[in-house]
C-alpha cells in the first residue's frame, strides 16, 4: 500500500524509517553502555589484553566497498541500467559474506590467544558490540539475497525498485554503525 502524493509518507518507507529508528536505540544504549564502563575502568583494557586484529581494519574496509556497491545497484534502477542493478547487488552480497568471514577470522585469532568474552568485562563487551553488529549483517544478508534474486529476475523497474531502496538504507545503516562501533573500540583501546 502506498501513501497518495503529498499526505502522507509510504507504508513500507515508513517501516524502514522505524527500523532503523529502533535500531540505533539499540546500538547507541550498547555503545553508552561501552562508554560508561569505559570511563568509570582505572585502566582500560585491562592488562595483558591483545591489541585489536588487524582484521578488523579488513573488514570495514569490506563493509564501506558493499557500501559502494549496493549505492551502484540503487542507482543503478532509478536510471533503468538492470545490469548496474544485478552485478551492485550480487557483489554487495558477495561482500558482506566476505565481512561475517573477516570478522569470524579476527574473532578466531583473539580467542587462540585466550581472549574470550568470559576473559574479562572488556572482552564481554568487545564480542558483544561486534557480534550484535555481526548478527545485524546476517539478517540483512537475508533481504539483500531475496532483493538480488528478484532483481536477476527483472523485477524491478525504474518505476517500481522500493525492495531495493529499502536493504539499501539497511545496508548503509549497517555501514555506518559499523564505523562507530569501530572508532569507538579503535579509540578506547
Amino acid at each position: 500500500m502506498s501513501a497518495t502524493p503529498g499526505t502522507s509518507i509510504a507504508t513500507g518507507r515508513l517501516g524502514m524509517r522505524l527500523l532503523v529508528a529502533s535500531l540505533s536505540m539499540l546500538f547507541g544504549a550498547t555503545l553508552m553502555g561501552y562508554v560508561l564502563i569505559r570511563s568509570r575502568a582505572a585502566v582500560w583494557p585491562p592488562p595483558g589484553v591483545p591489541s585489536l586484529p588487524s582484521g578488523l581494519l579488513i573488514s570495514t574496509v569490506i563493509l564501506l566497498a558493499s557500501s559502494a556497491t549496493i549505492w551502484v545497484a540503487a542507482d543503478g534502477i532509478r536510471q533503468g541500467r538492470q545490469k548496474a542493478l544485478r552485478i551492485g547487488l550480487l557483489i554487495t552480497f558477495v561482500l558482506g559474506l566476505a565481512f561475517l568471514g573477516s570478522q569470524t577470522i579476527s574473532w578466531f585469532s583473539l580467542v587462540i590467544r585466550s581472549f574470550t568474552m568470559r576473559t574479562n568485562l572488556y572482552g564481554f563487551l568487545f564480542y558483544l558490540l561486534t557480534g550484535l553488529h555481526a548478527i545485524h549483517v546476517v539478517g540483512g544478508l537475508v533481504p539483500l539475497g531475496v532483493t538480488t534474486a528478484r532483481a536477476w529476475q527483472g523485477r524491478y523497474t525504474i518505476d517500481a525498485h522500493d525492495g531495493v531502496e529499502y536493504v539499501a538504507l539497511y545496508w548503509h545503516f549497517l555501514d555506518v554503525v559499523w564505523l562507530v562501533l569501530f572508532g569507538v573500540l579503535t579509540l578506547t583501546s
